[in-house]
């Protein structure tokens, strides 16, 4: 028999067709892709071919734009459940508390899957796995949440959670669905793609891998421990198509594509009447111009991004501090050269919190980065528990990636200045992602929000084009 397995992940809540990041050469173009109705176009294709189809999710799907906001990730449910998933797994999907993540799960027609995700009493909070038949084949999928839910992530992401990363239990759930009959198993991932990898290569015992929360455009399946492994880059722009060639209940072929869900493909009426219905409420931002782009703004480098320096720039610009943080967030669209909508900016930072400032001592802000830089680049893929590298404006860090833990800055220059450790800074922020709770003193909530100071700080400088500072060198 052949078994089709269709797979996306990081949609992050991205609904319509947008603009997305490819590359020519050397040089960085946008091209509109993904969108549900596509993706659901393409999904009836493969179903069309073979009967014998599996779907599944890979998370961040009910949070990154603001309609999912808005209404705490039930607007997309609907749409979901017209596509016919078998499972899917999560990350910020709990943004909302653990409760409303329930309450989304319970108006699904399919599980979020968790081995990995225990409440105070030390139960489950999620399923662990399922079992699915086709024909005679038992198929089983254990899903793995996010590991960082209750590290890294706000504190509501986790309220009365505990989330580890699988690795203990997974050896034990693969031995009990083989108890139970599967013949093919399936590894449904949150974690990462180097942690995915790490995992594979120290267990045994799964077929496939679908790995996610790295948006890593996989054009080729990864062979690790004979466990076939594919990640599908993010935003709804690519599907991932596995069509496996079955013989005695085991696979003995496979053919892989990494589709791009690009203009080429018709859309499919009913989701898309359902989509423009969602997107309906928020279609003024879609006309409301507040400044322009000369260069494409996108936060798709792992050490500094355009988008977030626009960001920056107007945080610390209305605050008049010193310097400026956010999150090393991946997820968030480009926005193409031109005009800049009130929509684009929502898209940069969908939550948009208040702008806040806080006093940090040079010490300080050396102990923040190396630490955010250890959770980046860490020799142990376990221990990678971030997006890309903080963002950071009005300083200048000169590190070395392949030092060991605590000891990659060399030096740090605020402005032309070398940082003093003793000395106390005025730093602007948003979200505790940007400095964590436990640093600094005096901490401020502004009285103007995220999205507000960059319109704002768009009127005051209509010609801004210091989109690049060069934040982190290498030495």
């Amino acid at each position: 028999m052949q078994l089709s397995i269709a797979y996306i992940n990081d949609v992050h809540g991205y609904l319509e067709p947008h603009p997305e990041l490819f590359y020519k050469g050397g040089k960085e173009i946008i091209e509109t892709a993904g969108g549900f109705s596509r993706i659901v176009s393409i999904i009836k294709v493969i179903r069309k071919s073979n009967t014998n189809t599996l779907l599944f999710d890979g998370g961040d799907t009910f949070h990154g734009t603001l309609p999912l906001i808005h209404s705490k990730g039930e607007a997309i449910v609907p749409i979901l459940n017209k596509m016919g998933f078998n499972a899917m797994v999560g990350h910020w999907d709990f943004a909302y508390g653990p409760q409303q993540l329930k309450n989304i799960a319970s108006q699904l027609n399919y599980p979020i899957l968790g081995i990995n995700v225990y409440g105070e009493d030390n139960s489950l909070f999620l399923p662990p796995y399922i079992i699915e038949e086709v024909e005679d084949l038992k198929i089983a999928v254990i899903g793995i949440c996010s590991n960082i839910i209750d590290k890294t992530m706000p504190k509501q992401f986790s309220e009365g959670l505990k989330i580890t990363d699988g690795s203990k239990e997974l050896p034990g759930y693969i031995q009990k669905v083989k108890d139970e009959g599967a013949n093919l198993i399936i590894l449904l991932s949150h974690n990462g793609f180097p942690q995915d990898i790490d995992l594979l290569s120290e267990i045994n015992g799964v077929d496939i891998c679908l790995s996610a929360h790295t948006h890593n455009r996989l054009y080729e399946t990864i062979k690790i421990n004979n466990t076939i492994v594919i990640q599908c880059g993010c935003h709804g722009s690519f599907l991932g198509h596995i069509e496996l060639n079955i013989l005695e209940k085991k696979i003995i072929d496979f053919t892989y594509k990494l589709i791009t869900i690009d203009s080429s493909v018709k859309p499919d009426n009913d989701i898309e009447n359902m989509v423009v219905d969602i997107i309906k409420p928020f279609q003024n931002l879609k006309q409301e111009v507040v400044g322009q782009t000369p260069v494409i703004l996108h936060r798709y480098n792992t050490l500094e991004s355009t988008m977030d320096n626009l960001l920056l720039s107007a945080i610390k610009s209305l605050s008049k501090s010193d310097i400026a943080f956010s999150n090393g967030w991946r997820y968030g669209v480009p926005i193409p050269i031109g005009p800049i909508t009130k929509w684009d900016l929502f898209n940069i930072i969908p939550m948009n919190p208040v702008v806040s400032t806080v006093q940090l001592t040079g010490n300080e802000i050396i102990n923040m980065l190396e630490e955010n830089l250890e959770r980046t680049f860490s020799s142990d893929p376990m221990k990678q528990m971030g997006g890309y590298v903080k963002r950071c404006l009005g300083l200048h860090v000169k590190m070395r990636i392949e030092n060991p833990k605590g000891y990659r800055i060399q030096q740090i220059f605020i402005g032309d200045e070398p940082l003093i450790r003793e000395k106390t800074y005025e730093a602007a922020f948003v979200t505790m992602q940007g400095v964590p709770e436990k640093l600094g003193k005096n901490r401020l909530n502004l009285s103007i929000k995220a999205v507000d100071a960059m319109a704002e700080y768009l009127v005051q400088n209509p010609n801004f084009t210091n989109f690049y500072h060069n934040t982190f060198c290498l030495v």
